[in-house]
Order: C-alpha cells, then sequence, then structure tokens
C-alpha cells in the first residue's frame, strides 16, 4: 500500500477499517470521504496483517468543548480575584487613631540579622491597642535549589527557619504582609499563605493595595509592595516617589528589598493629597553580600509607624504621621487615643 494512501485514511479509526459488517467501504467513504477504493485496498491489508482487533480505549482528555467552557470559568474566576486585589476594602472597626508598623526584610533565620530588635518590635505592637504589623518581604532567607548549599553557611538549618518564621508571623497581629522575592522561592507551595491561614491579614506576593474604610466614612490607601522600579544615588526613596509622581495616589507607600531606609512626602496639587513614600530598612544589619559589593550602610530605620488620624482631611499633615521608631510611635499612638474625642 502506498504511502499517499495510508495518510489518506490516517484520519478513520482502524477498527472501522476492520469491522466487515457495520462499515463497509461505501458507508466509510460517505463519512470521512475517501475513496472506497482505497478503503477497500487497506481492509484487505489490515486482515491480512492482524488477526486481532484492539478495543478501543477511552480518551484521557475531557472533551474540547468542556476544555473551552473550563477555561472560560477559570479565567472569569481568576480575573475577578485579581480586580479585587487591585484595592481591598477594610473596614475599621476603631473610631479612635490607629498605628501601623512596617516591617521589611527581616531574614529572621540569617546569623547577621539582630532577631532581638526584631522580636522585641513584635512583642511591642502586640501589647499596644490600636497598632498593627505590616511587612513587605523576605521574612526569610529560604534558599532553594542551587541556593541551598547557603544554609550551611549559617548557623540556622532550612527546619529552624520555617519554625522560627511561624514563631513570628503569630506574634503580630498584621493588617499586611507582602512576599518578596525571597519568599517567591517556594513558589506554588507557599507556606507563608499555610502559616498565615484564613485569618484578617491580607497577604499576596509582591504587592498589597488596602483602602481603610474608618467609622467616620474617612478612606485611607495603603500601597505596599516588595519594590516600586526605579533607583537613585540621591534619594533612597526613589522608586516609591517615583511611583506617586507617575500616578499612583495613595495616602502611604511604601517598600522593601534594598536593605536600605528613606523618607519622602509629596503633595498632589491638583487634588492636595500628601503621599508618604517610605523605604524599609532590613534587620540584617551584618551583611557579606553587601561588603562584597562595596554597598554602603544607608539603614537609618527599620520598623516605621505610620499614625491615622481619621478625623482629618487628605491636605491636612495630621492625617498621617510617620515615626521612625516603634517605641517613640507607640507612646504617640497612645497618647492620640487617649485624646480621642
Amino acid at each position: 500500500m502506498a504511502n499517499r494512501d495510508a495518510k489518506s485514511i490516517s484520519h478513520i479509526p482502524q477498527r472501522f477499517l476492520i469491522d466487515q459488517d457495520d462499515f463497509s467501504p461505501t458507508k466509510l467513504s460517505e463519512m470521512y470521504g475517501v475513496n472506497k477504493r482505497t478503503i477497500r485496498k487497506w481492509k484487505q491489508t489490515i486482515r491480512e496483517t492482524y488477526a486481532f482487533v484492539k478495543a478501543d480505549l477511552p480518551p484521557e482528555d475531557i472533551d474540547i468543548e468542556d476544555l473551552v467552557k473550563h477555561r472560560v470559568k477559570q479565567f472569569r474566576a481568576k480575573n475577578k480575584r485579581e480586580m479585587a486585589e487591585k484595592l481591598i476594602d477594610i473596614k475599621i472597626l476603631d473610631d479612635k487613631p490607629i498605628g501601623i508598623a512596617h516591617f521589611g526584610d527581616n531574614h529572621i533565620d540569617d546569623d547577621g540579622t539582630d532577631i532581638s530588635k526584631l522580636l522585641m518590635h513584635g512583642s511591642l505592637i502586640s501589647k499596644t491597642p490600636g497598632l498593627y504589623g505590616g511587612n513587605v518581604g523576605d521574612m526569610h532567607n529560604n534558599w532553594v535549589g542551587r541556593l541551598s548549599r547557603l544554609y550551611g553557611q549559617q548557623g540556622t538549618s532550612a527546619k529552624e527557619a520555617w519554625r522560627l518564621t511561624e514563631h513570628f508571623i503569630k506574634m503580630v497581629p498584621w493588617l499586611y504582609l507582602v512576599g518578596g522575592n525571597h519568599d517567591a522561592w517556594s513558589g506554588d507551595g507557599d507556606p507563608l499563605e499555610w502559616m498565615i491561614g484564613r485569618g484578617m491579614t491580607n497577604y499576596s506576593n509582591h504587592k498589597v493595595r488596602l483602602n481603610l474604610v474608618f467609622p467616620n466614612g474617612k478612606e485611607v490607601r495603603l500601597n505596599a509592595r516588595h519594590n516600586f522600579r526605579g533607583n537613585s544615588m540621591w534619594n533612597t526613596a526613589h522608586g516609591i516617589s517615583k511611583a506617586i509622581q507617575m500616578g499612583w495616589r495613595d495616602h502611604i507607600l511604601t517598600a522593601g528589598h534594598t536593605h536600605v531606609s528613606g523618607y519622602q512626602v509629596l503633595k498632589d496639587p491638583m487634588t492636595g493629597l500628601i503621599s508618604h513614600a517610605i523605604q524599609v530598612g532590613s534587620y540584617k544589619t551584618n551583611d557579606r553580600y553587601a561588603k562584597e559589593l562595596g554597598l554602603d550602610d544607608k539603614c537609618i530605620f527599620v520598623c516605621p509607624v505610620t499614625i491615622i488620624d481619621p478625623q482629618y482631611n487628605d491636605d491636612d499633615p495630621r492625617l498621617i504621621t510617620t515615626i521612625f521608631d516603634p517605641f517613640e510611635g507607640a507612646e504617640y499612638l497612645k497618647w492620640k487615643r487617649s485624646h480621642a474625642s
């Protein structure tokens, strides 16, 4: 049988060609648009070659129409979630001023991290009414793949690193948590998501944007990312400041990643909105990588506190007060709450 004939009938199931009763050359010719003589010759060849007929197996894939319906449904669900995450409403039940302590790049398992200070700040937040935590990423080193060898260069094992991370997460009442590049190395099976569970904490990889709605109707937007694009040797908060000037009209914008701290306040001339650009430093004070690259120490603060007083308007500097030391911030928050009307 010529190859041309074989190709011309390749789309016809073999069992149809073998069956002599129900599927005659005439019927197959009508069904598949192949010359009857070609079908008759091929049926004869198969009978002479094979003395058996293999049963057809059911397809392992779902029907294409069902697949299309599933993909449409899956996209709609994912798109709905993406749209909702663009700005998440958070209903604040407290009618007094609140504070947010912003952590960044804790690297809690690293030998160069000041873990005593980190845990001391976490304990402070848990004991201060109206004060919540936020983290802009890199809870721990999370060495994976070829980087797993780096666990041999630190005193904390991978298992101990996860235990320390879970301990710290459960210590603080988190308003938001952002996954950093180190956190993202875990892939789809993210242990941080499991540790946080389905509580009140807002957690997402790379970014979280919240709309805090207070009982008096005042709304304050918070935009937290692991990193905003853009760097400047003259301004350590340049990436965040650039984002504000390029269109992000939020009250508080914060990021980490670079292990340096920075702060800038900007005003939108059209609306009067005052935005606070906060670049959060790192608790990892001894960094071999920074020494190798000759990166200067530009970390002034590691846990700045933003205190929000919802009685003021967007153009009033008293709406948000930024204090770089968490203990000073906690004391100021206590005073503000005690004098709230």
